[in-house]
Formats: C-alpha cells, structure tokens, sequence
C-alpha cells in the first residue's frame, strides 16, 4: 500500500472563523466549501502566509504557493500585463506558453494594456486565474474563480482543472460554496 505524500498540510489552525484546523491537501485538484463567513478565503489566506495566524502551522512542500486577490483596490491602476509580468517574477516555473493559450482563450489578449479598474469583474477575475494556471506553483490556491464568468470561460478553466487532477506533484486548491460533481477532486474541506 502506499502513502500518499501532502504537498501542504496545516496543524492547529486558529483565525478568525477557523478554529483549531487540521487537514492536509495532496496532489490534483481539492475544493474548500462552505457557506459565506466560514472561512474560505482567510483559509487561502493563511496557506499563502499572507496574514498571521493566531496558532497552528502550515507546512508546504518547496515549489511555492501562488495566491493574489486582484480585488484589492491597490491593483486598480496595474496593466493586466503588468499584473502578469510582477506574478511571473514571484514564480520561477511560470509557463508564458500556457498564459499565452489561457489569454487567448479566454479572450484576454486585448485586455492586456488595460487598467484592473477598467475590466469587468469577470475580466479581472480572468486576469487572477489565467496568472494562477500559469504559474507552476507546486500549490496554487483559487478564490471564486468561476464567479462573475460566462459558461464558455466556466468550462475552458473546468477543462484545465479536469486535466490537472491527474498531476502527480501539483496541487489546486479551490474555494467556493459547494464542491462541483463534474471534476475529479483530490479532496473536500466543507467549511460549514
């Protein structure tokens, strides 16, 4: 039999709405869920060690972890490009090819001179899941990623995330409110 290595594992967590969190996430595809104000977001934001925690640990695997919140109104006057090439710095294993074949698909090409604050919110949530998907972070970590979106745009990233369920060393970690039936997951942590 043989054992399943974590690419990223917490111990303890307290913050906010998560108390005392034990869980940890192999490889593929995995969903957190749950209803609004349980945590999902400050769980993304505790893996990222993007705020401190009150206790716990989070122990990752090298490789790195990829989050941004393009919502944060700091970004407003960032080029979609600009936003890109900072991301790309932050992640030595970023595929430009992949980016290239996202934003084209996705019709983001001919945004990418734009200001975040003169996009759409589903083309600014765009901007965050074309950077997380061509990041080649070992873990990449998604919020929301289908809110705001049309159905074409919903099913181009269902049909990344289908195929990534089957990567042997890579992990996404995506949070919204409910778990989709269509993909293939690694694991569900249910916030409620």
């Amino acid at each position: 039999m043989s054992t399943i290595t974590p690419l990223l594992t917490i111990e303890g967590i307290t913050h906010g709405p998560l108390q005392n969190l034990n869980f940890s996430w192999p490889a593929g595809v995995s969903w957190v869920c749950g209803d609004e104000g349980k945590g999902k977001t400050t769980l993304l934001r505790v893996l990222a060690n993007d705020i401190p925690l009150s206790a716990g640990s989070v122990t990752a695997l090298k490789g790195g972890v990829f989050w941004i919140d393009l919502q944060d109104p700091g970004h407003d006057s960032t080029t979609v490009q600009a936003c890109w090439d900072a991301l790309r710095r932050r992640h030595p294993n970023w595929s430009d090819a992949l980016l290239q074949d996202l934003a084209d698909a996705l019709d983001m090409t001919q945004h990418r001179e734009k200001r975040l604050n003169m996009l759409s919110a589903g083309s600014r949530r765009k901007v965050m899941v074309v950077a997380a998907l061509a990041s080649g972070a070992t873990v990449t970590l998604m919020d929301q990623p289908f809110a705001a979106l049309d159905l074409a745009s919903i099913r181009i990233i269902k049909d990344f995330l289908h195929e990534a369920a089957e990567h042997p060393s890579r992990a996404w970690i995506v949070a919204d409110y409910e778990a989709p039936h269509d993909l293939p997951l690694a694991s569900v942590l249910n916030l409620d």
